[in-house]
């Protein structure tokens, strides 16, 4: 009889532990909508803008973290990486910018016809001089179309109170669409007809920018506003005055719009195809825009409003499972 008892007991006991395994199965079962991440595996390749570069980066290692996807990723400039979507050799496109007409005319010579768009920040972009520049807080949209238009050679050509020495300019290469935005907001904003001198330092590499203009006292330059503050004490950035007076670079001022008019949008872009067939794009994809508010604040962008945020992630919805 205590033989019998003591099986019937064990029983119970293996039966009850046999329903929390099977509990805790349900519990790691991903809800609808949901993507088990640790399941997803392979690689994908991120390739594009070097000012989004830092937020592709940062939600690319957290990803990897979360998953067994080897995520590699690269900063040819955005219309270098819109060519190599365009050639099929990546998954996903940072830009600066949004995708021009050609580009999309490119995509669709080579039967890419599926391309989706996601914002995934604001960015500030941002003027530096060097830090032991002391005469020089705030700069005119014409004052700053002069400089780079090689119209203004010497600092006291901007202002003859200022020295009379050379300007070393310092800017992003013509894949970059930095430089794009750049162009069209002060070069072309300002006159129409006018072109960006190449009388300067020019890298897709805005670190090498950087570098630059904190090795010359009388170096200035633009780039992203993330490059800036990682920077630090190296570089001071220069306030612009779009017609409104003289406004500083920041968080604030990029989201409430008063600084302009170098406040943009900051994408990146994939395809529905690889949404649908490939789980690891979709992973990353998904990943990407349920983090990117948290991880672009933490390396210098301003994240997107709620609303706008929602639009981004209702685009990735028909694609969950």
């Amino acid at each position: 009889m205590l033989a019998l008892a003591l099986v019937a007991m064990s029983f119970v006991a293996f039966a009850a532990c046999g329903d929390d395994d099977d509990a805790n199965g349900a519990d790691n079962t991903p809800a609808a909508g949901e993507i088990d991440y640790g399941s997803l595996g392979g690689s994908l390749r991120v390739d594009g803008s070097s000012t989004v570069f830092p937020i592709a980066e940062a939600v690319a290692e957290e990803f990897s973290n979360e998953s067994n996807v080897r995520v590699n990723v690269g900063f040819s400039g955005t219309g270098g990486g819109f060519e190599r979507f365009c050639r099929g050799e990546i998954e996903v496109s940072d830009a600066s910018r949004p995708i021009e007409q050609d580009e999309i005319d490119a995509c669709a010579d080579e039967g890419i016809t599926d391309i989706l768009e996601f914002q995934v920040a604001i960015d500030a972009l941002t003027v530096v001089a060097n830090s032991n520049n002391d005469f020089l807080e705030c700069l005119t949209v014409q004052q700053l179309h002069d400089i780079f238009t090689g119209t203004a050679s010497n600092w006291n050509d901007i202002d003859p109170a200022f020295p009379d020495d050379g300007i070393v300019r310092f800017f992003p290469g013509t894949d970059s669409g930095t430089f794009d935005y750049f162009v069209e907001a002060i070069i072309e904003g300002v006159d129409e007809t006018a072109a960006h001198t190449g009388d300067g330092t020019a890298s897709e590499d805005d670190n090498v920018l950087a570098q630059g203009v904190e090795g010359d006292d009388n170096g200035l330059g633009y780039f992203g506003f993330a490059y800036f503050q990682e920077a630090g004490q190296q570089l001071k950035a220069i306030a612009i005055d779009g017609g409104e007076g003289c406004v500083e670079p920041s968080l604030e001022t990029a989201l409430d719009g008063s600084y302009q008019p170098l406040s943009r949008p900051l994408f990146i872009y994939t395809r529905e195809s690889f949404l649908r067939d490939r789980p690891e794009v979709l992973g990353f994809m998904k990943y990407f825009m349920d983090n990117t508010n948290t991880l672009s604040e933490e390396v210098g962008y301003v994240p997107l409003s709620d609303n706008l945020l929602a639009e981004q992630q209702t685009k990735i919805e028909p694609f969950l499972p």
